[in-house]
């Protein structure tokens, strides 16, 4: 796990480039697909982060958890729309989430705190 929101920022940014500029064309395709699915359609572009942020609870993935809250933030969400995000990521996942909420509710503060 990256130390703080900049760390996994550059790391992200960095490792992106570096697999992109692989060439390989399924990762290419893999990479526009992730993008597009969270582009507004039938679901706003706002609900999908949402949507993506309790979908990673769920799995476990703390850089995803750490991407979503911060797109969750840059798009308008209040701590406490996100805090009831947690709590069904909590229940569908079911105890095993602690580690991950422990996680995302450290996160969520960080970004707070450096976006004052």
């Amino acid at each position: 796990m990256c130390e703080t929101i900049k760390d996994f920022q550059e790391f992200r940014e960095k490792m992106n480039q570096r697999i992109l500029a692989s060439g390989h064309l399924e990762i290419k395709r893999f990479f526009a697909l992730d993008s597009a699915a969270y582009r507004d359609q039938a679901l706003p572009a706002k609900t999908k982060e949402l949507l993506g942020l309790v979908a990673s609870l769920v799995l476990r993935c703390n850089d995803c958890v750490t991407y979503h809250l911060l797109r969750c933030v840059e798009v308008g969400y209040s701590d406490e729309e996100i805090i009831d995000a947690f709590n069904v990521a909590l229940v569908v996942g079911g105890s095993i989430i602690i580690p991950h909420l422990r996680l995302a509710f450290a996160r969520l503060d960080e970004i707070r705190q450096n976006s004052n």
